[in-house]
């Protein structure tokens, strides 16, 4: 799968509340309630990469959790990356 262009990128970024482009990373930070709140997200999450076949990076800190995309093999950001995201933003 072809990386996207910056152009591209800047597109797909306005669909997206809350995500931004960092060190080449789609990323995001959620805040839950609590710990176990942001740990149902976490699992959410992983059950929706899984399915994907596609792993974002995961930083839990008590009652938040940062999410980083980027396809590795592809060198940059893909679609495949967006509808991550897409779908981390409804499992929030």
């Amino acid at each position: 799968m072809p990386s996207l262009t910056a152009e591209n990128i800047e597109s797909r970024l306005r669909n997206l509340q809350g995500w931004r482009v960092e060190a080449g990373e789609l990323v995001r930070t959620f805040q839950f309630a609590d710990f176990r709140a942001a740990l149902r997200f976490v699992n959410n999450v992983g059950e929706l990469a899984e399915q994907a076949g596609h792993h974002p990076d995961i930083d839990i800190r008590y009652n938040r959790v940062r999410l980083a995309l980027t396809t590795h093999d592809a060198g940059g950001l893909t679609d495949k990356d967006f509808e991550l995201a897409a779908q981390a933003g409804k499992a929030a």
